[in-house]
């Protein structure tokens, strides 16, 4: 059983549309996951579980030794770290960097009359360095590319020091540039075995950052394979997923895909 995540014969239903379908997964402490799936593999519902947005038709969903359903959901959110793109479009455009991640700290959205102590600044700060952003804490959100606001998130996220840290598609949307930094500031997060347990949902394995541990792999609600990244990820399983022939690479400790194309005929 995972000690940090144990979800159970999971199932969600939609009306008669089964969008989770019997999902076991265990997740323990020290180990990243990357979680690859299609458009509409159920990577969403899965995140909201996780998050305590939904809750399962059938099965049980455990996070860090609770069951979700017999837990206040606003504990839940205390230990279980939560950036998206969703998320991000909350924030109001005139607040700065540096409230954006001590409102972090608490949950909630925009800064009113609440304090914060010099410890709470401290952590805020530390975290923008850590994620490579500590020059935008003075900046208003509305002004930053996607790439900073994405990483002021992440910032934010880990403000609570969560046990669980979950990123849903980062890098949806970025430039070249701006996802490199992000995926290396991803990486730091994932080799620092004081950092929390990692989560990071994608549709592409180039966005995996070096150091994750493990990937689970969706598909149409069911997982189809699930365990150490360099022994689940191959080229077939990949093929399979994504229903096509790929081929898959690794440079540098990253991955690469593409499709795969016919050898010509050499007469």
């Amino acid at each position: 059983m995972g000690d940090v995540l144990q979800l159970s014969g999971v199932r969600v239903r939609r009306g008669a549309k089964e969008i989770l379908a019997g999902v076991d997964w265990s997740v323990d402490d020290g180990q990243r996951w990357i979680v690859l799936g299609p458009n509409g593999a159920g990577k969403t519902t899965l995140v909201q579980l996780l998050t305590g947005a939904v809750f399962p038709t059938a099965g049980t969903v455990e996070v860090i030794g609770e069951r979700l359903g017999r837990v206040d959901v606003s504990e839940l959110r205390q230990v279980v770290g939560f950036a998206s793109a969703a998320n991000e479009r909350r924030v109001h455009a005139s607040e700065t960097v540096l409230d954006v991640v001590l409102t972090g700290a608490y949950g909630i959205q925009g800064r009113w009359r609440e304090s914060y102590e010099m410890l709470d600044t401290g952590r805020a700060r530390a975290l923008l360095n850590l994620l490579g952003v500590k020059d935008l804490r003075d900046r208003r959100f509305g002004t930053l590319s996607s790439g900073e606001s994405k990483r002021v998130q992440i910032a934010r996220a880990l403000m609570p020091d969560p046990e669980v840290l979950i990123l849903d598609e980062p890098a949806a949307g970025m430039d070249l540039g701006g996802r490199e930094d992000l995926i290396a500031s991803m990486s730091r997060l994932a080799t620092d075995p004081r950092g929390p347990v990692m989560i990071v949902v994608t549709h592409h394995v180039e966005e995996i950052p070096p150091g994750f541990t493990h990937v689970m792999m969706l598909d149409d609600g069911v997982v189809t394979a699930a365990g150490p990244i360099d022994e689940v990820l191959t080229a077939d399983r990949l093929s399979a997923l994504y229903n096509m022939p790929l081929t898959l690479d690794t440079i540098d400790g990253r991955y690469h895909s593409r499709r795969r194309t016919a050898t010509p005929r050499v007469d």
